[in-house]
């Protein structure tokens, strides 16, 4: 009923996104080519669909191939309004928590700002031997242009196939397949599906893998084995998209929950009460524990893997392939 209420502003939301498209593409605004391929990995839909795991998976793949990969964010969530590259003593209030955990996965140089042109420009300028670039996010952000497009789509799908507000989409679906904002009007390269099956009728794009690491992770990064854990009272935190995902993941490793706390999706921990129950262990994820590790050094993080299957970079590969000469031999890909 809500959804049929809101239809109305939807309309207005999808005719002023295809004005703003049509203004990019007729030169209105600013789009910017950089000298090197770039490789978004977004979504249509809003809310988390699990795009942090495929970038970092993305990255390694690339870095295994021998090539020198450089990531751009926004950074949501952020407090600082400058542009700043992420390095071990870069807070996480300045970087945000996702760009931190793709460095610290991967090494690359991660660079993030309000307009990710600006990230872009100054990730080249400060590593001039960068060959590929990944736009984490970005598939609206037309400013930057792209060569190849990702998009991440989990268990929802295109939900009521609505736009916003009155539905979860962010741009007409399957149109955007169809049509985009660079030259040739080409849409959408690949589609990635991060849930268990694929969520869209009449295309089923590429599909992966997850589970949880067999180890947690102690703030110096030393590893606890998570079998050990199986027994011993938790309490589980998640500041993610789908918290009760991760809570079931536990459980379905064996480990007991003796209690569960659902936090907001890039959850800040500066008003978070520690536990005072010290005789529970407390288990989050990675993406929390790069905040919640220099306030409570005794948590354990425990490590999504994460795993496309090896279809889906097969055909990156062959996307990038008239971009780079030569692309260099695959030895493999690691995952995240």
């Amino acid at each position: 009923m809500l959804a049929c209420l809101l239809w109305p502003l939807s309309r207005l939301y999808g005719l002023l996104a295809e004005l703003r498209r049509l203004a990019f593409r007729a030169g209105y605004f600013r789009s910017e080519r950089l000298p090197v391929p770039v490789v978004v990995v977004g979504n249509v839909v809003a809310g988390g669909a699990g795009k942090t795991p495929v970038v970092i998976a993305l990255v390694q793949h690339l870095q295994a191939r021998g090539l020198q990969v450089g990531v751009v964010s926004r950074g949501y969530g952020r407090t600082s309004p400058h542009c700043l590259e992420v390095l071990p003593g870069t807070p996480i209030e300045a970087s945000g928590d996702e760009p931190a955990l793709i460095w610290r996965a991967t090494g690359a140089p991660v660079f993030v700002a309000s307009r990710r042109t600006e990230a872009a420009r100054a990730l080249l300028a400060a590593h001039p031997q960068t060959q590929v670039i990944v736009c984490d996010d970005g598939l609206q952000h037309y400013a930057l242009q792209r060569d190849v497009e990702i998009a991440v789509f989990d268990e929802r799908g295109v939900g009521n196939g609505w736009l916003l507000p009155a539905g979860p989409l962010r741009e007409p679906w399957p149109e955007r397949l169809r049509r985009g904002v660079r030259a040739g009007g080409r849409g959408i390269d690949l589609v990635l599906h991060t849930g268990e099956h694929a969520a869209l009728r009449g295309f089923s794009g590429f599909g992966s893998t997850r589970r949880l690491a067999d180890h947690a992770l102690r703030a110096d990064g030393s590893r606890v084995a998570l079998e050990s854990l199986a027994g011993q009272p938790l309490l589980a935190l998640a500041g993610i998209a789908k918290p009760e995902a991760f809570f079931a993941m536990l459980r379905a490793r064996g480990l007991v929950l003796t209690e569960t706390r659902a936090l907001p999706d890039h959850y800040s921990f500066d008003s978070y009460p520690r536990p005072q129950d010290k005789g529970c262990t407390v288990i989050c994820t990675e993406k929390d524990a790069v905040k919640l590790f220099p306030r409570q050094a005794d948590v354990l993080a425990v490590p999504l893997e994460f795993s496309p299957e090896p279809a889906f970079f097969t055909a990156v590969d062959a996307l990038l392939v008239p971009l780079l000469s030569p692309l260099p031999s695959s030895h493999g890909h690691q995952t995240a």
